[in-house]
């Protein structure tokens, strides 16, 4: 027996194809009940991690356990999990209901009982009134939703979904989302999510880990990972964000320290011990920065000057692409203000940036 303080737990689990290893002494823990994505750009291991969990792949050393039980013997077909695909793979010859109740019926459920949990499992995904019809019949957003069902129906401890929403276009996919977190709220089953789009991950998740080349880079709540980053690869790797470089020059206070940046001198806070001289990365997200007219700044206040390269009108939003000194162009997004005739900067307009105290995320730079 394998023991675990989540519902699911990797120990030390490493695995290689072709002599190249993939995961390497790989720990993961997951709780019973919540929403976890794995996060990471292509061939980082994230879907090798779902194989392993569904028993399609083995582990080449180390422990995966379910419930406690250590599953690395136990068949696919035997572990308390069910997976949602990205391809769907419906029975083309099969009805909706017929679909849904496949491995119910395969597992020797009761017809009465079958009928009652496929209704229920149809209700949960809306699509009651669909129970006849073939998956020809249905669209993407159908199908995918029949997928859940035949997965929720068999009343799994774990449902693993494989970029299961990547094929729906953008507006069924935002559906989608909150569809399947209100589905997994409701049943208070572990869903276990893999997927390379960032934005997917910060709405649907209760915990998020961020792969690369094999490794946790970090776990953590969408919070966690999108304003405290551990790294550069999480920071750059989640949305936008813009990396100075800069040294300590003295410490003012507990977690503050005076920082270099870009050649002006300017108050930081880093929940690191720090020392005079260090080198570290302050990182901003496009959002955390203000712009004013140059003939604006406060005679006291202490910010960068550049000149606007770029604008982006995005209806709420107006994104700037600035060049600052030594050629650095960092990227500012500020809520659009109808109101202000002299909000939307010209190209090559001289502006002043500058961030309120604190909004910074300082990290050393050995923290690749």
């Amino acid at each position: 027996m394998a023991t675990s303080s989540g519902l699911l737990s990797f120990q030390k689990v490493s695995k290689s194809f072709d002599q190249s290893d993939i995961l390497n002494d790989f720990n993961l823990d997951i709780f019973d009940g919540e929403f976890f994505t794995i996060l990471g750009p292509s061939g980082c291991g994230k879907t090798t991690v779902l194989r392993l969990i569904a028993g399609f792949e083995s582990p080449d050393s180390g422990i995966i356990a379910i419930d406690g039980q250590n599953v690395n013997l136990v068949p696919a077909e035997q572990r308390p999990v069910n997976t949602v695909f990205q391809s769907y793979a419906l029975f083309p010859h099969m009805s909706v209901a017929d679909n849904v109740g496949f491995g119910l019926k395969m597992s020797g459920v009761a017809k009465s009982e079958r009928e009652q949990r496929v209704q229920h499992a149809l209700e949960l995904v809306k699509l009651s009134g669909f129970e006849k019809r073939m998956p020809t019949q249905l669209s993407g957003g159908q199908k995918q939703r029949v997928a859940i069902a035949r997965a929720i129906v068999m009343r799994p401890k774990l449902i693993l979904l494989d970029e299961s929403l990547s094929a729906l276009d953008y507006k069924l996919r935002q559906q989608m989302q909150m569809e399947l977190k209100q589905i997994q709220r409701q049943l208070g089953v572990t869903f276990v999510y893999v997927t390379h789009d960032q934005e997917e991950a910060l709405s649907m998740s209760d915990r998020i880990l961020v792969m690369n080349n094999g490794q946790a880079q970090q776990i953590g709540t969408p919070r966690d990972i999108y304003e405290q980053p551990v790294n550069l690869f999480v920071a750059r790797f989640i949305g936008e964000i813009n990396v100075f470089d800069a040294t300590i020059v003295s410490k003012t206070g507990e977690f503050a320290y005076l920082a270099e940046i870009q050649g002006v001198q300017k108050q930081v806070h880093c929940n690191q011990k720090l020392a005079e001289g260090d080198e570290v990365h302050v990182l901003l997200r496009p959002e955390d920065l203000r712009i004013e007219y140059v003939e604006d700044a406060p005679n006291d206040s202490v910010g960068f000057f550049g000149h606007i390269k770029e604008r982006s009108y995005t209806g709420q939003t107006l994104d700037s692409l600035i060049e600052v000194a030594n050629n650095q162009e960092i990227r500012a997004s500020e809520f659009f203000n109808e109101d202000d005739p002299d909000f939307d900067y010209r190209i090559d307009q001289k502006v002043w940036i500058n961030w309120v105290d604190g909004w910074e995320h300082v990290i050393k730079k050995s923290a690749l």
